[in-house]
């Protein structure tokens, strides 16, 4: 295969992923039509994409507000103090799960990060105070493995998962 048509190839399923990123609950033939593909060929990159995991899943942007929840980015800077086996398992398999959900905490993202913390969580709560609770469950399970932590409240959110949220003429008000 010549070159150019491995880089086609590979800008052909670029085209398709971000499509996919900003339409992903529309219907495969529309989104082969904004691409300027054939059907089959959108399906076959999607279906690649999900077999090589590329594509982890689809999800909804839902407007916080509407259901009664605000949004919290907590960052955690861990202290130098080793993992145990017992700790690190509970924290990638979310093993405390059932400490947060019963308070009404959904985890939206959550990110080991390079920089001054090491980890950022992305989470609704209902309110402050419920937040607060969450930032102090970490501490509770494992004492000793948080050196700060920073909790911060989302005001308004402009764009999420690739959308524009489509109130940003309601920024005005805190901005």
């Amino acid at each position: 295969m010549a070159k150019s048509s491995i880089q086609r190839i590979k800008d052909d399923g670029r085209k398709v992923l971000a499509e996919l990123q900003k339409h992903s609950k529309e219907n495969i033939d529309l989104i082969a039509k904004n691409c300027g593909f054939s059907r089959q060929k959108v399906w076959r990159y999607v279906k690649q994409f999900e077999e090589n995991r590329l594509i982890w899943g689809y999800t909804a942007v839902v407007d916080g507000q509407q259901q009664g929840v605000q949004k919290f980015i907590l960052l955690l800077k861990r202290t130098q103090k080793k993992f145990d086996d017992k700790t690190l398992d509970e924290i990638t398999r979310d093993k405390f799960k059932n400490a947060y959900e019963p308070m009404g905490i959904t985890i939206e993202s959550s990110y080991y990060v390079n920089g001054e913390y090491d980890w950022m969580v992305i989470f609704t709560a209902s309110d402050l105070i419920q937040a607060k609770k969450f930032s102090n469950i970490l501490f509770e399970h494992h004492p000793g493995i948080a050196e700060k932590v920073n909790l911060m409240q989302i005001i308004f959110t402009q764009r999420d998962h690739y959308i524009t949220n489509p109130d940003q003429t309601n920024l005005r008000e805190f901005v």
